[in-house]
């Protein structure tokens, strides 16, 4: 078996460059352990926020603001593409304070942002609460970051794997037992269905990236954290945008349904939701809005975030040439799919790629002082 590109995940990442990549005209084949992004891609929020995510100006607040700037017309081309609504929905994003010491922080990390001239609008406690009149009364001010949206991960992945395919892409279930290398550079893996050889390897396989064989990463340069998350049902809906507290957040859904989360956890691959886990997340929900203490709970999961040292993502070439990577997003898979599709692929391909992806190779962990 034979193609110009094996995708080792099936993930939105891995989804997306074999997207960019079969409209290229490339052969492409995606190998996934089970169902296209039934990992942590459908487990995400779907919070589409460079403001409150990439709190500082620097490479990665703009990486995310260059994904973000695509994800309207990504969002569109996948429904033209595939008759699947994603939930993509504008409205914001609010950052608010619920104590005088979180208003303090925000305050001063709008004055870096004002600097910069990059958008954020503050909000005193009035503003905030005429915005949503369903948050608690102790706000004390937010954030406003009025170009922001969000989507619904679940039909979202769906989508990408549906357009994938429709643009030629094959998929193929099983498990990659390794990254195979011939010459000196990848030359494609070996799979329980047989060999696939392929002129170049993307690695986008989430928290098992370091589990494939002949991975070429630095040691524990990505991980698995949990993440806890409870979906409630308010009708009429409570909330209209993405509200983030010093906690956690609640992302509401245009039907009234209201997402909870998240923890943080480091809990290796125990992929459970605790008694603990779902009473902070609940906690956490009412603090921000208190009429949700009476929602009825919908559904709760847990899955992993691909965690990097740094939290910021994996992408493009490493060391092995032919190797590529789109992992380690941490919690911003979701917001950072479009540019990791055009990116990588761009790399892939041999253009340059639409952002300097030096600033996340995984050279980076090597360095003095990597990490956090």
């Amino acid at each position: 078996m034979r193609a110009d590109v094996v995708v080792v995940g099936a993930g939105v990442q891995g989804c997306g460059v074999a997207l960019r990549l079969a409209q290229a005209g490339k052969s492409v084949i995606v190998l996934e352990k089970a169902i296209p992004g039934a990992e942590a891609s459908s487990a995400a929020g779907g919070i589409l926020s460079p403001g409150v995510e990439a709190e500082h100006p620097g490479p990665f607040y703009e990486l995310c603001r260059a994904s973000l700037a695509r994800y309207e017309p990504f969002a569109r081309e996948l429904e033209r593409l595939t008759g699947i609504p994603v939930g993509f929905r504008g409205g914001g994003t609010l950052e608010v304070a619920f104590d005088p010491e979180h208003a303090e922080i925000l305050a001063a990390r709008a004055a870096i942002l004002e600097k910069h001239a990059l958008p954020v609008e503050v909000l005193d406690d009035l503003e905030v609460r005429k915005l949503e009149p369903g948050l608690s009364p102790q706000a004390r001010g937010a954030l406003y970051f009025r170009d922001e949206s969000s989507l619904d991960p679940r039909p979202f992945g769906r989508a990408l794997s549906i357009a994938a395919i429709r643009a030629g892409a094959r998929f193929l279930t099983g498990t990659v037992k390794r990254i195979r290398t011939e010459g000196g550079r990848a030359s494609g893996v070996d799979h329980e269905a047989g060999r696939i050889d392929a002129g170049a390897v993307v690695l986008a396989a989430g928290s098992w990236s370091l589990l494939v064989e002949g991975h070429s990463l630095p040691q524990k340069s990505v991980r698995p954290i949990r993440g806890q998350i409870a979906l409630l049902d308010t009708r009429p809906p409570l909330l209209s945008r993405v509200v983030f507290s010093g906690k956690g957040y609640v992302v509401p859904r245009a039907d009234g349904r209201i997402l909870c989360g998240s923890t943080m956890e480091e809990a290796g691959f125990e992929k459970l939701v605790t008694a603990g886990g779902l009473r902070r997340v609940l906690e956490i929900a009412i603090e921000i809005a208190p009429e949700l203490a009476k929602a009825p709970i919908l559904e709760t999961w847990a899955n992993f975030r691909p965690g990097s040292p740094d939290g910021e993502p994996i992408l493009g070439a490493g060391t092995l040439p032919g190797l590529f990577y789109a992992t380690g997003h941490t919690r911003n898979g979701i917001l950072l799919a479009p540019i990791t599709a055009d990116a990588v692929s761009a790399a892939i391909l041999g253009k340059a790629p639409p952002v300097d992806l030096a600033p996340f190779s995984p050279a980076r962990f090597d360095a003095p002082g990597a990490g956090r």
